[in-house]
């Protein structure tokens, strides 16, 4: 990955696997990772050690990322993807320590259809937390650019259903960058609302915790694929003040991160089925994995945030 050389100084993780390694190429082969501060600097730690029984409980905010649940889908390698989201909700009420809210990064659906919604729906709700949303471009293919997805998720919000909100002293945004697809099925936020996104933080503390979070990655992770937001460099330039930006996506359906600056690059897998390695084939798709591993393959996002900490604490998880 181009971007990991522009980043902070890099340092080993305690699996013996640099930073430099790790932020050039993707973790979904079933590794976890718990990213920490270490005077203001973020620094990996592999996943079996964060899941230790000696490893401290989280302190301060914690929240759960979700993401690309394609209920609809029904093709190899996922026949079943209510099943992998059952497994999901099932691994989120097993937390030792319960998170105040979930946040799903699009994609809920499969094919924008109103039973697919119910479906998620249902098994969503057995997380017992508040949820955050923002549309994936699988969510908005009715007639109206989303309307059935406004209808249920995006009650209170601007535009195509972007918002933001506070928590904990963090302030959220949440953005829609599917709508509008450009060449190459780059995502795109608009002008109507990037206007809003510098309107909506100007007023802040250079010191408040931003997150960021929509389905298309916000950085040029991989344009030849549409894996990037043709605007997205002016939306973060209206961050480049705040020294905490967190920025959490879907769409590609498997880890990979950046920090950059003052900020940090994180998608995240999801539960319904991989995508092959930007460049390792003619183009994206579900990827065909062995029989019996499809679960190394997804999982879920569990975030925590310690006051005075630069950057946030993410434990990818994965079902098997």
């Amino acid at each position: 990955m181009n971007g990991s050389d522009h980043g902070e100084p890099l340092q080993d993780d305690d699996d013996g696997v640099s930073r430099r390694g790790f932020l050039r190429c993707m973790t979904w082969a079933g590794t976890g990772v718990l990213w920490m501060a270490n005077d203001g600097l973020p620094r990996s730690v592999g996943l079996s050690s964060a899941l230790a029984a000696t490893a401290p409980k989280p302190t301060g905010l914690t929240f759960l990322q979700i993401s690309d649940s394609h209920i609809g889908f029904d093709r190899p390698p996922n026949t079943d993807v209510l099943a992998t989201l059952r497994e999901a909700v099932a691994k989120i009420k097993t937390l030792p320590v319960k998170p105040s809210f979930m946040i799903h990064t699009g994609d809920i659906s499969h094919l924008s259809k109103e039973k697919e919604f119910d479906d998620a729906n249902q098994l969503i709700r057995e997380v017992g937390l508040p949820v955050f949303y923002v549309p994936g471009e699988h969510d908005v293919l009715d007639d109206e650019q989303g309307k059935l997805y406004r209808d249920r998720y995006g009650k209170g919000t601007k535009g195509a259903g972007w918002y933001s909100f506070d928590q904990h002293g963090i302030h959220f945004i949440g953005l829609v960058n599917v709508v509008d697809l450009k060449a190459g099925g780059l995502g795109n936020l608009g002008e109507e609302q990037l206007k809003w996104l510098e309107d909506d933080v100007r007023g802040l503390s250079a010191s408040t915790p931003i997150v960021v979070f929509a389905h298309i990655p916000l950085w040029s992770l991989y344009p030849e694929w549409g894996w990037g937001t043709d605007d997205g460099a002016r939306a973060l330039s209206f961050l480049k003040r705040f020294g905490s930006v967190t920025v959490l996506n879907g769409h590609i359906h498997q880890i990979m991160q950046k920090v950059e600056g003052n900020v940090a690059f994180h998608t995240a897998r999801a539960t319904a089925f991989p995508q092959p390695a930007p460049g390792t084939a003619p183009g994206p798709g579900p990827m065909q994995v062995p029989a019996g591993e499809l679960r190394k393959y997804l999982g879920v996002a569990h975030v925590n945030f310690v006051p005075g900490n630069k950057h946030l604490a993410i434990i990818d998880t994965p079902l098997a």
